[in-house]
This record gives C-alpha cells, structure tokens and sequence, in this order.
C-alpha cells in the first residue's frame, strides 16, 4: 500500500474517531465558528465607524467585541499552539470576507467569479477546521500544497461538519 493511501486512510480514522468521540458537537462548533466571523467583522466595522466619525467611544465598542471574541474562539483553539490561535482567527476573517465578496458579485449578477470566491472562502474555512480539529499540524499546509492528493480539506470538512445531522 502506497504512503499516500495509507496516510489517507488514517486521517479517515481520525475523522471518524473524533465523530464518534462525542466529545466534539461538531455543528455547535460551527455554529460558534461563524458567530466568531460576525465578531472579527464587527471589530473591523466599529474600527472603520471609529476613524471615520473620528468618534472614539467606537473603539470602546471595538474593545468589548474583541474580548467576547477571545473568550469564544478560545473554546475552539489551545492558546498555546505557537502561531495556530492567530491564524485560526485571520482564516475565520478571510472566510467572513469572501463570502460577503461572492455574495455581492453574485447579486451583481458576475455569477462566475462569485463561486470562484465562494471556493476560496470555502478552502480558507476548511483549513480552519483541519487546524481546529487536528487533523492537520502548520508545518503540514506545505506539504498539502505540494502535493497531489485524492482528497481534499474541503472533502474531509464535508464529511464531519454537517450541522443537519444533528
């Protein structure tokens, strides 16, 4: 049996190891992953009301919004995993932002370059759930890039987050 099979077939262990663990709610935790997004979002938008209004009482709001962020994402990631906590939280921002990009495009009616972003916030989020859920190390994106796999993040996040199988 190749490597490449045999690496495959143990992160699809792992996947269903952790299914069945109960240990992780796996669409409560997606749930609280997108309410995180709405939070990065709304960080940025009373950063921007704040600079534009020149009104400082929004970066007040901006502080609260972060703490309650912090808090939550906690839940989710080990604050000790070197640089994983901030790259956790930037690949939940890139995610909240090509969706809202594909979902004007798609309103504009550039249906085409709106699912080509709704791909890319799709990837972003799926390497968040391999971070989250381990079945990835950092060091491991290089490898994943480099090589020619028949599976995809995408296809492993399909298959543990469904948040109708509840």
């Amino acid at each position: 049996m190749t490597t490449q099979i045999q690496n495959f077939e143990a992160l699809l262990r792992k996947v269903e190891l952790l299914k069945q663990s109960g240990t992780i709610d796996l669409s409560a935790e997606e749930d609280l992953s997108i309410a995180i997004m709405n939070l990065i979002s709304l960080e940025e938008h009373f950063f921007f009301t704040g600079m534009k209004t020149d009104d400082s009482g929004y970066f007040d709001l901006l502080n609260e919004v972060r703490s309650i962020r912090k808090e939550l994402l906690a839940r989710l990631i080990d604050r000790h995993e070197g640089e994983t906590w901030c790259i956790t939280k930037h690949l939940l921002a890139t995610t909240m932002r090509l969706i809202e990009v594909g979902t004007k495009l798609h309103s504009d009616g550039k249906k085409h370059e709106a699912e080509e972003t709704f791909a890319h916030a799709y990837k972003t989020y799926s390497l968040f759930w391999a971070l989250r859920l381990k079945l990835i190390d950092v060091a491991g994106f290089k490898q994943i890039a480099a090589s020619e796999k028949p599976w995809t993040l995408e296809d492993i996040v399909k298959k543990l987050v469904d948040c109708c199988a509840e």
